[in-house]
């Protein structure tokens, strides 16, 4: 006679102990109703016919999945590796299952990711917007799901949402001391898309910390790019055919530096001697380099990403509605 594959049920090991399925359930949940003796048997016999329990059944009776989705523009930069480990880490001692999805920064992508996860019922999502999105009507309707969303690194505008972000203005104003320290006169910004919140903030950033210094502000010596190897690469021209060419340079990130470094190189300019960097992110690959910038400027991702998972679960353990929180990390320079 074949064995059956069937799933063994818990009527099925209350009917090899003799015992009802009440107590089955209560002993391998460890209820305290059922002595020490009755639980190990039951959770013996369990073990001997490969007992798994039906996960279905009991997230039906939970109303919850035991899963959060985590949605962030790419999975290949080191910054978003850093957000993911720091989330896993929190979502492992919660017993949940993280599931991922990538924008690439498409607008329509990022929805459909959004769709999908609501569709499996994705219990909360963490996200970090995508540099071309706009539209957050998502969130209502999610909301109206019981889907909490908590917003990381990039964020909206709005403040009626869970928002966990680096203040970037500490970072650049050490940026722009470090260059005035080190004799610059001409210094530019490489920004990031124009509708990007972040590309805003280190435009005002930029701005205030030259002021500061008194140091006069040249929108000439501000130049935006959509982050492609060849807006990164327009951008430096942008600049190299000035007049007075920037002597020194802040760049959106790590990313970009590395696409105008070899730009700068390709136009005989020598990296470190005619032209200094500093750009945002902080990534490890610069310790690989001969001439890396004259700093980066740390953006603390994992505490990003640990942070805005442990509001996530505030909300998903609260049976009240939690009001938006809003957590702010200071950006820091550091030399390299």
């Amino acid at each position: 006679m074949m064995k059956s594959n069937k799933p063994t049920t818990i009527k099925e090991i209350a009917r090899k102990l003799k015992i009802s399925p009440s107590t089955v359930s209560r002993a391998l949940n460890d209820h305290p109703s059922i002595g020490l003796v009755t639980t190990m048997r039951v959770k013996k016999m369990a073990e001997e016919l490969n007992y798994e329990p039906n996960q279905t059944a009991i997230f039906f009776k939970q109303r919850k999945t035991f899963t959060i989705g985590v949605i962030l523009p790419t999975l290949s930069e080191p910054f978003f590796s850093s957000a993911i480990s720091a989330i896993e880490g929190i979502a492992e001692d919660r017993k949940y299952t993280v599931l991922l999805g990538q924008s690439l920064d498409d607008a329509k992508r990022e929805t459909q990711i959004i769709t999908t996860f609501k569709k499996h019922r994705v219990d909360g999502i963490l996200m970090s917007l995508g540099k071309n999105t706009t539209d957050l009507s998502f969130v209502d309707v999610l909301a109206s799901s019981q889907i909490p969303v908590v917003f990381f690194d990039c964020v909206p505008e709005s403040t009626e949402v869970h928002r966990v972000y680096c203040d970037l203005a500490s970072g650049m104003e050490e940026a722009i001391e470090a260059f005035i320290s080190r004799g610059h006169k001409n210094i530019a910004l490489i920004n990031g898309p124009e509708t990007l919140l972040a590309a805003a903030e280190r435009t005002a950033s930029f701005q205030k910390a030259l002021i500061k210094n008194n140091y006069e502000f040249n929108e000439k010596y501000v130049v935006h790019t959509d982050l492609t190897e060849g807006g990164n690469q327009a951008a430096m021209e942008q600049l190299c055919v000035l007049p007075e060419r920037p002597s020194a340079i802040v760049s959106f990130n790590d990313f970009v530096t590395l696409d105008v470094i070899k730009y700068a190189r390709g136009k005989g300019i020598s990296v470190g001697q005619d032209m200094h960097f500093i750009s945002f992110a902080n990534y490890p690959l610069w310790k690989y380099m001969e001439n890396p910038p004259l700093a980066s400027i740390e953006q603390y991702p994992d505490e990003q990403g640990r942070k805005a998972a442990e509001i996530l679960f505030e909300i998903l353990d609260s049976s009240d509605k939690i009001e938006p929180q809003e957590v702010v990390f200071p950006s820091k320079l550091v030399l390299k």
